[in-house]
């Protein structure tokens, strides 16, 4: 069976899921309004500036939140997810009004408040519905699940930035802020049709301190996961250079509008529309492991031809990291819940985003610091060296070498006793309904 038809009939079960096709559908138009938004406050706030550090730092605000995530892993834990999904899309949708009080330079703070408030939305957002995944769908469906959000959220890259620069130069950034909080209101209504019944939180015995570390505490148990979780960070020290670099490329080395980040972004989709479609596949032919290291290979690469001046390896390069994004992201999240009982989703991925996120909050900030000193091209020749040194640490583990994508199952059970939780749990969350 090719890869292709496997990914067909994964994605054909997968829309075949009442639940499943429902919620896909509210997070297509929500994410379309993200899209739309994130980049036009890039570029609202290097117009406003004429820098590529401050238009670097506001992807630096939605990331800083992350350190938080341990606190929502376990808010997650504590309650039933499709609620709290509820209440948090409203609220985000709400916060991203404010931005119709920035009328100059001298309220960029608001636009870095709102990306903040984002940050702290998506930390809850994404461990919840992680969780709620485990319970909606089959867990032989959770990688095409997961690959689904991320193609479609990748795929929007095509349009959605696209859009946003385009509504941007033309009628402003207000109308773009309209669209996005207009767009919570779906993924609200597919929550409320959804009828996944959720069993009750379990309560915790434990101090709540003991209970907040409880995810970081699976993961270092957890040989697999620790391997990976530690390629991932290390990778994610220079990741966040990109955020500023991709600015610089577009100005300095293309010497094109701000807005041509649009652009490189929606090249970015073609590449990331490749990756998300091939990734549940791929973690099923050659394991979740082998697919982060592939990617962080591949991501280096990309690091490295977007250094020449050329349109050309320019292009090629966005196409390869939107392909390697997927790749890493689909890999990890199925790795992680595949490894975690029910009662520890929303705290085990928390945990994961933090131990990753973190180093890269620091890097958008030690990137838009060092690029007005170094320029872009040294900055990016430490990305490519960095990330082609975390796939070598992770594709060389000998303890990883006999994990095969047909042992999942037994790899799941021996760590789940490694970490001290019950192969029941495990199973419960494996063939969740």
């Amino acid at each position: 069976m090719t890869a292709a038809s496997t990914a067909t009939g994964g994605m054909r079960r997968l829309l075949g899921h009442r639940d499943a096709r429902i919620y896909l559908g509210g997070q297509v138009i929500s994410l379309f309004g993200d899209s739309c938004l994130w980049l036009a406050m890039g570029i609202w706030v290097k117009t406003l500036t004429g820098s590529n550090a401050a238009a670097g730092l506001t992807f630096f605000f939605f990331t800083a939140p992350s350190l938080l995530s341990p606190a929502a892993g376990l808010l997650v834990d504590r309650v039933r997810r499709r609620p709290l999904l509820i209440v948090t899309n409203a609220l985000t949708g709400s916060a991203v009004l404010l931005l119709f009080f920035v009328h100059g330079r001298g309220q960029i703070w608001l636009i870095y408040l709102v990306m903040t408030v984002y940050g702290l939305s998506y930390a809850v957002l994404g461990s919840a519905q992680s969780a709620l995944l485990t319970v909606m769908v089959p867990a032989d469906l959770l990688p095409d699940a997961n690959g689904a959000l991320r193609t479609f959220q990748e795929s929007l890259r095509l349009v959605g930035p696209l859009s946003g620069a385009a509504l941007f130069v033309a009628v402003g950034a207000h109308v773009v802020a309209i669209i996005d909080a207009s767009t919570f209101a779906l993924p609200v209504l597919s929550l409320l049709a959804l009828r996944v019944q959720e069993p009750a939180p379990q309560l915790m015995a434990g101090h709540w301190r003991h209970e907040v570390v409880a995810g970081v505490v699976h993961v270092y148990r957890s040989l697999q996961l620790r391997h990976v979780v530690v390629a991932c960070a290390i990778a994610t020290t220079v990741f966040g250079f990109a955020e500023t670099i991709t600015y610089a490329v577009a100005g300095d080395g293309l010497h094109q509008h701000p807005a041509f980040v649009g652009v490189l972004v929606a090249i970015q989709g073609i590449g990331a529309i490749i990756g998300g479609v091939s990734a549940a596949p791929l973690v099923r032919r050659i394991g979740e492991s082998r697919l982060i290291g592939i990617a962080l290979v591949v991501a280096g690469v990309a690091a490295a031809l977007e250094m020449p001046p050329l349109l050309a390896p320019v292009v090629a390069a966005f196409i390869l990291f939107g392909m390697a994004i997927p790749w890493l992201v689909v890999a990890l999240i199925s790795l992680t819940q595949r490894l975690t009982p029910a009662d520890l989703q929303g705290r085990a991925f928390s945990a994961v985003d933090t131990l990753i996120t973190v180093p890269q909050t620091v890097s958008i900030a030690l990137g838009a610091a060092l690029i007005a000193v170094t320029g872009y091209r040294p900055l990016l020749a430490v990305m490519a060296a960095v990330m082609v040194l975390a796939a070598a640490y992770l594709l060389t583990r000998p303890e990883l070498r006999g994990v095969q994508p047909a042992d999942a199952q037994v790899t799941a059970s021996t760590e789940t006793q490694e970490s001290g939780t019950s192969p029941r749990a495990c199973r419960e969350v494996r063939h969740a309904p």
